[in-house]
């Protein structure tokens, strides 16, 4: 299992006119969570479709609300996948406030796509090399 952590603080424009965040930018939050796990591996999301020819779109999303997150709020995302990608990848995602209050949870899981012809691939090598040594002993 590998699990990373990402802070981010809501700003002012991301709020609603109660000062709540908007409950559409959460998506946007999980994909930072997400983008910054690759990261953590030594890679992104640029280099996979640049270098590599790898698409990585949305199958689904789910988000479950608990609490609100505020204006400047100093929101922690953790991001985990829980099993090795096979032919799509599954993050779960929990988002918590400054008091460690969880603000909300889901999972998205995405396909990989070859970006020259669209046609879907398993998880390409690379990615499930780096992997490996978070689930070796699963």
């Amino acid at each position: 299992m590998l699990t990373t952590s990402t802070q981010l603080r809501v700003r002012y424009g991301e709020t609603d006119p109660m000062g709540y965040l908007y409950y559409g930018n959460y998506a946007q939050f999980f994909e930072v969570g997400r983008v910054e796990m690759i990261r953590s591996l030594g890679l992104s999301y640029k280099e996979m479709e640049e270098e590599h020819g790898i698409l990585m779109p949305v199958m689904s999303l789910q988000i479950r609300y608990i609490r609100p997150a505020l204006y400047d709020d100093l929101l922690t995302i953790e991001t985990t996948l829980r099993k090795l990608p096979t032919d799509t990848i599954t993050f779960f995602v929990e988002i918590f406030n400054e008091k460690r209050k969880l603000i909300c949870g889901g999972e998205v899981k995405l396909c990989f796509i070859d970006r020259s012809n669209k046609k879907r691939l398993l998880t390409p090598n690379y990615l499930i090399d780096r992997l490996l040594i978070h689930f070796s002993n699963s």
